[in-house]
């Protein structure tokens, strides 16, 4: 059974594989991202991919199938079509521009 993908925004304009996998959670570890790449588990719209290099740029899905395991499945998105889809707003999180003596409990009812 195939799920729905989850939107996973990316910062740039490509991302490579190896690195997606670990960033939409679908893999814990980059050893273990290699792994599965190398055995063919993992797809990029539809079609198994062996290359951890392979950039992936917005609109691509990526499909982990381990057997055993159910079917795991990413699409690649820009921030904004990641947080139109979201449910809510509030739990968007850059790291890149976060202030880090932000507290955002003190703020969240204002």
């Amino acid at each position: 059974m195939c799920m729905e993908p989850i939107d996973v925004a990316i910062r740039d304009e490509s991302i490579r594989l190896g690195q997606f996998l670990k960033l939409a959670n679908l893999v814990g570890t980059g050893g273990l991202a290699k792994e599965l790449i190398a055995d063919g588990l993992v797809s990029v719209n539809g079609e198994p991919d062996t290359r951890r290099g392979r950039h992936l740029h917005p609109g691509d899905v990526v499909t982990v199938n381990v057997p055993g395991a159910p079917e795991m499945s990413a699409r690649v998105a820009t921030p904004e079509q990641a947080a139109g889809n979201a449910a809510d707003e509030d739990d968007y999180f850059d790291e890149a521009t976060a202030d880090d003596d932000f507290d955002p409990e003190k703020w969240r009812n204002l």
